[in-house]
């Protein structure tokens, strides 16, 4: 079932669900995660995706499970592929080739 509204991206979710949240600053969490800040702001401003580390990074630091984060960018990802506009014409592959 195709969904109508582009999910959010996990680094804006955890930039406005957990550090706005809890008043942590990007410098900060990029510390505490072991990333650099330029790592963190790529994520968090939906320039990178979630990658496996990260979400293990993200599980750790806050307590969440991995497939959480992994699940967040696969709704995502999910979501664009849906709605890109192919530049070529698709057609249905042959049930069998005579």
């Amino acid at each position: 079932m195709k969904q109508l509204r582009k999910p959010s991206h996990p680094g804006e979710f955890f930039k406005e669900e957990i550090l706005e949240e809890r008043g942590i600053s990007v410098t900060m969490a990029a510390e505490l995660l072991g990333v650099t800040r330029k790592t963190l702001s790529a994520f968090i401003n939906g320039h990178s995706k979630c990658s496996h580390t990260m979400a293990r990074r993200l599980a750790e630091a806050t307590g969440t499970g991995v497939a959480f984060w992994i699940n967040m960018q696969a709704r995502l990802d999910t979501w664009e592929a849906e709605n890109m506009v192919l530049e070529t014409e698709v057609k249905p592959l042959p049930l069998e080739v005579a």
